[in-house]
């Protein structure tokens, strides 16, 4: 019985940096994720492309990025209280067009939720 005990002590003790990593993402996995992003989108400098640069984008009301084109979605959506943050941007990356109607990212989004944690992880480094 002790060895049962000490075996699922050292168990849970080991998986436990596993199970944070699942939850939180990879930030080098996010970044080969990002490949798929980086035709449009800047997240290392605050540089518009195709898209607004996704530097700080944690706590940004959508729609607001300064000297971005937005489409009037997402203009609407950042006035009606969105607010990027990590809930709100896995609803957005797994089907943007049904988080924002109307809004001109043509990005059909991820389906792997694994995909869209190591991403956001990626991200959150640039949002510090």
């Amino acid at each position: 019985m002790r060895i049962l005990v000490v075996a699922l002590a050292f168990s849970t003790t080991m998986l436990c940096p596993f199970a944070t990593l699942a939850q939180e993402g990879d930030a080098s996995a996010g970044a080969t994720v990002f490949k798929k992003c980086a035709v449009c989108h800047v997240a290392d400098s605050d540089t518009n492309k195709v898209g607004p640069s996704l530097n700080h984008l944690f706590g940004r009301t959508a729609g607001t990025h300064a000297d971005f084109a937005y489409s009037s979605a997402m203009v609407d959506a950042g006035k009606g209280g969105l607010v990027w943050d990590e809930a709100h941007l896995r609803d957005y990356l797994h089907n943007p067009r049904t988080k924002v109607k109307g809004t001109k990212m043509a990005f059909a989004g991820l389906k792997d939720d694994t995909d869209i944690s190591n991403l956001i992880a990626y991200l959150k480094q640039y949002s510090q």
